[in-house]
């Protein structure tokens, strides 16, 4: 789990380096996008007692592969040694902190996320328990989120040149057909899923 994690922050480095060169200068406020994906999370979840919702778990599942982006990001912008950081996310996995109910679980992490202005791993993982999210589901959906927020930027994301919805269906759920019929354990998953990204792109 620990070289997974490793993975994932050097990916999350390379992605923020390509953004801006001196991310971790500029004062981002990461604290920030996690508790708006926390709101948007309890909206997909459900929430309104005055009419009948349905969780979304794919779409749930998709705002905690966001919020573990800006949360890998923010304890690489507070100067800590990687390997350091990796082994207290491990850590911190391993200890889900949950409330009765997910919607109040996302509560405790918006609390927490605005008082330390950090990245709360341990209600994190309380969520994805109360939504079985497994590790390894989260790796590939970050990865594959990862490979998508590359191919934005390489495609005129930050000029608005881009395409967000492609034939009918937005990117995040393009990227999801990819991910199912891409294998994750093979060493160039993250190869396949750009190329996958690429061929269904209606602007290439």
């Amino acid at each position: 789990m620990q070289q997974q994690i490793l993975t994932m922050l050097t990916m999350q480095d390379e992605m923020n380096t390509k953004v801006h060169p001196q991310w971790r200068d500029q004062g981002f406020a990461w604290h920030r996008a996690i508790w708006v994906e926390l709101a948007e999370m309890l909206d997909h979840y459900g929430w309104k007692w005055w009419k009948h919702q349905q969780p979304d778990i794919e779409q749930v599942h998709l705002e905690l592969i966001d919020i573990f982006h800006f949360g890998l990001s923010a304890r690489l912008a507070a100067g800590q040694a990687v390997s350091e950081i990796a082994a207290d996310i491990e850590r911190e996995l391993a200890s889900p902190n949950k409330e009765a109910t997910f919607a109040e679980t996302i509560e405790t992490m918006v609390a927490n996320t605005l008082s330390t202005k950090g990245f709360d791993v341990a209600t994190f993982a309380g969520l994805m328990a109360q939504t079985e999210l497994s590790f390894d589901e989260l790796f590939r959906h970050y990865v594959g989120k990862n490979v998508l927020n590359f191919f934005r930027q390489d495609h005129g994301y930050k000029t608005g040149e881009y395409i967000k919805v492609w034939n009918g269906k937005e990117d995040n759920e393009v990227l999801m057909d990819v991910l199912r019929s891409t294998d994750a354990t093979q060493a160039d998953f993250k190869d396949k899923v750009y190329q996958g990204l690429k061929s269904a792109y209606p602007g290439v």
